[in-house]
């Protein structure tokens, strides 16, 4: 149900830089230090909030955290072991050399040595993939519970959240920002473990074989944060741009691409294609730039880590020949001198990664904290059998409380009676309907149905004796049987076959070559306009509502199609209340009673004679649509 264009833009407007940011997701090149991350306005409290979503998996992810440290913990020991096999390789080479009698090469030590490696590369696998596997039950959960909650919060938000906020923006908070958690949750918090750890038992390692090597290379440390720094802020920029080039480009294509038919209209193909060709220009000078320089950061920290490299090479022969080291142990060194960055690089990402992922889960708080339908009655109220008597009370109503809309609305509707409800854009027509089937709440007085309070009703009750048959009509992708079928599950074939035929649209359905059970496409752009209209119409006489609001549903169609959509709304009408509103004031003029609108408020009402006898506003409105009495008798 939209609201009415005119309202819902203000409204929309004033509603503006009061909500969400954009939606996000990772970006940027993979394991580039450069790219520019999002942050959260509070880091701290919506980490423990996140964290409150882990703690009843407390115990696995202790199980993680052990089982990622013994995976470590077995990797990182293997060159030192490995440098073993080194030694006792030289000790025979050397005593071959110098012609030691019975010098030769102790094979059992070493293929001892070399199962003890392989069991420990199996254990850390071993561990490795129990982390995993636990690590992928605990993320999944956590986000199916987060993804739940988000659900069951949309389903409680007025229909005011919706209609203020782009739906491209609810969408990114419930998808791309809840995937950017989940990915962080299953790969980069074992990473962090994994990196920490291995940082630290490198370190060990080092320290236990030379502490003079160690320091050799803690002190290119320093020089490679420095450089990472400076060439990161130099792509911080390029990076920026190459987003706002980015988000350019796609608006351009969005816009020409829906819009395709207008622009081959006017032959303005080429004129799309230069401003295409302007966009695609600066942000290939923007990617290239930023990708370029953040792509210096690599070869720099490689160059940095071969000069430690140098150092300790020459530094760990000297050693050598002065007997203060073995071979094994300097072959271990130059081994973890070379693991010596990755961890930090991996924890330098993830940083940033982590960065962003709070600041989805920000977004994704922000939506679940978001103000929700006013709750229901205790000990609702249920009409058993309604009659569709409506009245409006005094009724007071705007979207922003100090900017009325509807004021002092007093309605009174028996059952049975079709009321017409007409007027100029904004007016308020659609806004009536929305306020009678609670998408929005009262500012002021009350409306009733059959005597009841519609706020002692619970909502789904209340809907459940309106059917609406709209102007743009709604068709999931699915067999036409189901699609009529929607508003009443456990309907039979014969009820659906029947309320088809009372919506004069069993006819199309059986020369289509699957009948009932021909599947609509995404958009249904496989049945025309009024074919489409007359399912909707199928489908809420199926559902036998005791009030209808039916929003001219033959304004996009031509005369042909509309005459048997006229015919299925007067069968569905029959013995029932019901709101039209109207656009075309030929389709109303046996209405019991018309309501003028203007400006919020009902100006004129009776019916179409009294009116036209009145001259007044509906007079000018009416006669403002026929300009002859021809016209008018063709639209009779």
């Amino acid at each position: 149900m939209s609201a009415e264009p005119g309202e819902r833009k203000k409204f929309q407007r004033q509603q503006q830089g009061m909500g969400f940011g954009p939606g996000g997701g990772r970006g940027g090149p993979v394991g580039g230090l450069a790219m520019p991350v999002e942050k959260a306005k509070d880091f701290k409290g919506t980490l423990n909030r996140l964290t409150g979503y882990l703690r009843p998996y407390k115990l696995s992810l202790l199980a993680i955290l052990v089982t990622a440290m013994l995976s470590t913990v077995f990797n990182i020991v293997s060159p030192k072991i490995l440098g073993l096999v080194t030694t006792k390789l030289y000790e025979g080479v050397v005593a071959k050399i110098k012609g030691v009698p019975g010098a030769t090469f102790d094979f059992g030590y070493i293929g001892r040595i070399l199962i003890i490696l392989a069991v420990l590369y199996a254990i850390s696998s071993l561990f490795f993939y129990i982390q995993q596997y636990i690590m992928a039950s605990v993320a999944q959960k956590t986000v199916y519970r987060l993804r739940q909650d988000v659900y069951e919060k949309l389903n409680r938000m007025p229909l005011k959240f919706f209609d203020s906020r782009p739906h491209g923006e609810i969408m990114s908070r419930a998808v791309n920002d809840m995937d950017n958690i989940s990915t962080t949750l299953q790969q980069s918090l074992t990473q962090l473990i994994t990196s920490a750890t291995t940082l630290v038992g490198i370190v060990v390692m080092m320290l236990t074989i030379s502490p003079i090597l160690t320091l050799i290379i803690v002190l290119t440390f320093p020089l490679s944060v420095l450089v990472t720094t400076v060439v990161a802020k130099r792509s911080q920029g390029h990076f920026k741009d190459q987003q706002r080039a980015l988000g350019i480009l796609n608006g351009h294509v969005e816009e020409m691409f829906t819009g395709h038919k207008i622009v081959k209209a006017f032959g303005l193909e080429q004129r799309s294609l230069a401003e295409f060709d302007t966009i695609n220009e600066n942000l290939y000078n923007a990617g290239w730039k930023a990708q370029f320089i953040s792509g210096v950061i690599m070869p720099l920290m490689n160059f940095i880590g071969n000069i430690g490299y140098v150092f300790v090479s020459v530094v760990g022969g000297i050693m050598i020949t002065r007997g203060m080291i073995v071979i094994g142990d300097v072959q271990a060194f130059i081994q973890y001198s070379r693991q010596f960055t990755m961890p930090i690089t991996q924890l330098a990402n993830i940083a940033n990664i982590i960065q962003s992922t709070i600041a989805s889960a920000e977004r994704v708080f922000e939506l679940l904290d978001e103000e929700e339908e006013v709750p229901e009655a205790e000990n609702a109220k249920i009409i058993q059998l309604p009659r569709g008597e409506v009245q409006f009370h005094d009724v007071k109503f705007g979207y922003k409380e100090d900017v009325p809309l509807i004021e002092h609305m007093n309605i009174d509707v028996k059952s049975g009676q079709t009321i017409a409800i007409v007027g100029p854009t904004g007016a308020g027509k659609t806004t009536l309907v929305n306020l009678l089937m609670r998408f929005y709440e009262l500012n002021g007085g009350q409306i009733t149905i059959d005597g009841v309070n519609i706020t002692q009703l619970r909502r789904g009750d209340l809907r459940t004796m309106f059917g609406m048959v709209l102007q743009d009509t709604w068709l999931f992708q699915g067999t036409i049987r189901d699609n009529i079928a929607y508003g009443r599950g456990g309907a039979t074939e014969e009820e659906i076959v029947q309320a088809a035929k009372a919506a004069h649209a069993d006819h199309f359905i059986r020369t289509l070559p699957d009948g009932y059970d021909t599947v609509l496409n995404e958009d249904a752009t496989n049945i025309s306009q009024g074919q489409k209209q007359l399912l909707t119409i199928a489908r809420t006489i199926l559902t036998d509502p005791a009030i209808l609001i039916l929003d001219e549903a033959t304004s996009s169609v031509d005369t042909r199609t509309e005459i048997h959509i006229q015919k299925a709304m007067n069968e569905l009408m029959q013995g029932r209340t019901s709101f039209v509103i109207a656009h075309r004031l030929s389709t109303i003029r046996d209405a019991d009673l018309i309501l003028v609108m203007n400006h919020g408020s009902i100006i004129e009402k009776g019916s179409h004679e009294e009116l036209l006898a009145k001259g007044g506003f509906y007079a000018d409105l009416y006669n403002s649509q026929f300009t002859s009495p021809m016209l008018e008798q063709e639209a009779i």
